[in-house]
């Protein structure tokens, strides 16, 4: 991934972030990890948000760096009483999720419609 190129595609739906990534996330430096942390605590602070939504519809693979990645973003929303959701997970990146278990730790949507309504109907706080 290009060191210039951000990590994720951020967009907002009121208090909620939707997070693309905006390339091949298989091979990820631990810089390029500590800096879309930072970028994404930021974005959420000056936001007011506290919900995410990490949509992979451009991708199909992650490899063992994005995966400390999605688990150090969903630490810190979880530590401001946010939710993380995934979507458009394709079937690769699922078996990962459900390798190490953490198909547990999230809410795995089918598409970002859905996503976004069932942190809507879940967590009925103004979103």
């Amino acid at each position: 991934m290009n060191a210039q190129q951000p990590l994720f595609e951020i967009d907002q739906q009121g208090r909620i972030l939707i997070l693309s990534p905006s390339g091949n996330m298989s091979t990820l430096e631990l810089t390029s990890l500590d800096n879309a942390v930072h970028d994404v605590k930021q974005q959420l602070q000056s936001t007011g948000s506290r919900h995410v939504i990490l949509d992979f519809v451009d991708t199909d693979y992650y490899g063992s760096t994005a995966l400390g990645l999605f688990i150090k973003l969903w630490k810190y929303v979880r530590s401001v009483e946010g939710d993380m959701v995934f979507c458009n997970v394709s079937e690769h990146e699922q078996e990962i999720l459900k390798l190490t278990h953490l198909d547990n730790l999230w809410t795995i949507c089918p598409t970002l419609e859905d996503a976004l309504q069932h942190l809507q109907t879940r967590l009925p706080d103004g979103i």
